[in-house]
């Protein structure tokens, strides 16, 4: 019989609750249906299920806090002629708790969250940081020539390209892209591209676009509009916080012009990008107007040191002169 366990949503989670469950004992459930709403420090996912089978027992009732890796429910494997899930109605929902009062303590606890992941970090990790200015004139040409033949709804923003350009770059400089764990690296095969997503009661979130190298512009952006939209709503699911492998932060839209990130363990990485501005730039011995970009990299010294850190940066402005080939 599987074990259903309370999931490790982040570096920063010890502990959830479950304050929903969403069947009951005998319900039939398939791989990927949400069975759970779970409450962290930072907000409220769904949680699915990662095999088939039958809901045998709910072991956490809700509203009981338990640590990550805790039994929450046990199921019993799918017989060999099991049918569609089952059509039973969900448990009633636990009650809401809101007002003031609760919002200002989900905010304290959020803060403390992020200071407990960023104070663990900075104290394990041996940082260091490198940026440097990229010409997006180009990038801004080639979007302008795409986006006028297409209707408002579907053009691309530079967004999309920060984002490919970061995760391919990862190509020429794998160190980057992994996990430091157990004292060793270990390289992911592929970019998991997690983007920090402020919350509007505060405190962020890190969801990860899977496989990021290999998506088009338009599904990067499609995906990055959704996991805003469901991270600010409160509906992320558990998959959407699974493993990013590097992570990009964007406070241009803040009129942050440099973002110095704190990496977030058990990564070894982070990009910063940002306002993309009109900026003063040196081209044929003459100063001239061109929109650019800062962009930074908070690496692990012990995984990849400034030369190939540099490396690295060098790669994203040099594919974000060539936008046609992202």
């Amino acid at each position: 019989m599987g074990a259903f366990t309370m999931p490790s949503l982040g570096a920063d989670m010890d502990v959830g609750t479950v304050t929903r469950w969403l069947v009951r004992p005998g319900d039939t459930v398939h791989r990927g249906d949400v069975v759970a709403v779970v409450d962290t420090e930072k907000s409220e996912i769904e949680v699915e299920v990662f095999e088939d089978g039958t809901v045998a027992e709910l072991v956490v009732p809700e509203g009981r806090e338990v640590p990550v890796g805790t039994v929450l429910a046990r199921i019993a494997p799918a017989p060999a002629a099991a049918g569609p899930g089952s059509a039973s109605a969900p448990a009633s929902p636990a009650p809401e708790v809101s007002g003031p009062g609760a919002a200002e303590d989900r905010t304290a606890r959020l803060r403390h969250a992020v200071g407990s992941l960023v104070a663990r970090s900075k104290r394990e990790i041996p940082h260091y940081y490198l940026a440097t200015t990229i010409d997006l004139s180009r990038a801004r040409a080639w979007l302008d020539d795409v986006n006028a033949s297409r209707p408002v709804t579907g053009r691309l923003v530079m967004s999309a390209l920060l984002l490919a350009a970061t995760a391919r770059a990862v190509a020429a400089v794998p160190e980057v892209n992994g996990t430091f764990t157990a004292g060793a690296f270990t390289a992911s095969p592929s970019v998991h591209l997690g983007v920090a997503i402020s919350l509007r009661g505060g405190g962020l979130v890190v969801p990860a676009i899977r496989e990021a190298q290999d998506r088009t512009l338009d599904e990067l952006l499609a995906t990055l509009r959704d996991l805003v939209g469901r991270a600010r709503t409160g509906v992320l699911r558990a998959s959407d916080l699974a493993g990013p492998t590097l992570t990009v932060t964007n406070l241009g839209d803040r009129g942050v012009d440099l973002v110095h990130g704190v990496i977030f363990p058990p990564q070894v990485a982070l990009v910063g990008f940002g306002r993309v501005a009109e900026r003063p730039m040196v081209a044929d011995g003459q100063v001239v107007a061109r929109t650019a970009v800062t962009a930074t990299l908070a690496a692990d010294h012990r995984v990849s040191d400034g030369r190939r850190g540099g490396r690295y940066l060098a790669e994203i402005d040099r594919l974000l002169q060539r936008p046609d080939e992202l």
